[in-house]
């Protein structure tokens, strides 16, 4: 059985060939087979223009090159290596993943006694600040919370959001999010979503990937 590693490998071969099988098992699971619906055809698509960013300057440095070359693959690795932990830790460790799932995509398994706790009681409160263009800062706290501090053993808040024609009747109508494990959380939009109206809500996730209730609904105009 595996045992909890930090599963991205050192070498930009192999780290290259692990964000391909990841990309491959899921697109089977989500696209192919639609067997995971917890992943948005959206958050896929962004996975896999990911890995197009990372392959374009991966490329040029196993040819002669200049050094610019490295260091533009170094930092394509950077970025692009951020982007396949966080989807990883949202949406390949908890169920229905399965064990066996994580060993055909070399990913480790979760530890079993590292979070205790499974219920989440505690609710989001945020506030919206438009502070920017095409930007809205989300700043939350544990509901009733005089501190904006984190509950202890919590990945952080998911925040869920979309631009909609008209408010939506539940949270699940949200098709956007992310993983925010400090505030502010800053949400970015395009040039084309100026003047609409987004929708936001947010949600406690413990280590365990148990989620708490959702927070009431807010909506602004995207500046």
């Amino acid at each position: 059985m595996a045992i909890y590693r930090d599963y991205v490998p050192r070498r930009d071969a192999d780290f290259n060939k692990l964000f391909i099988n990841i990309i491959d098992y899921a697109h089977s699971k989500v696209v192919d087979d639609k067997v995971w619906t917890h992943i948005p055809d959206t958050e896929l698509q962004d996975f896999e223009r990911a890995y197009d960013d990372w392959f374009i300057f991966y490329q040029p440095p196993l040819q002669p090159h200049f050094p610019s070359a490295t260091t533009m693959k170094n930092d394509a690795r950077k970025r692009n290596e951020k982007i396949a932990r966080d989807f990883v830790q949202r949406f390949l460790y908890w169920p229905p993943v399965t064990d066996g799932d994580r060993v055909n995509m070399d990913l480790p398994l979760r530890d079993p006694i590292r979070t205790p706790q499974l219920i989440v009681t505690e609710e989001v409160e945020f506030d919206l600040k438009l502070s920017r263009i095409r930007a809205i800062e989300v700043h939350f706290r544990v509901k009733g919370a005089e501190n904006k501090a984190k509950p202890d053993g919590y990945d952080g808040a998911v925040m869920i959001w979309d631009i909609l024609a008209a408010p939506p009747t539940r949270p699940a109508d949200l098709t956007r999010h992310t993983m925010a494990s400090r505030t502010p959380n800053i949400l970015e939009f395009d040039e084309t979503e100026r003047g609409k109206t987004v929708y936001i809500s947010a949600a406690w996730q413990n280590e365990r990937g148990t989620t708490g209730p959702w927070a009431e609904v807010v909506s602004a105009v995207v500046p």
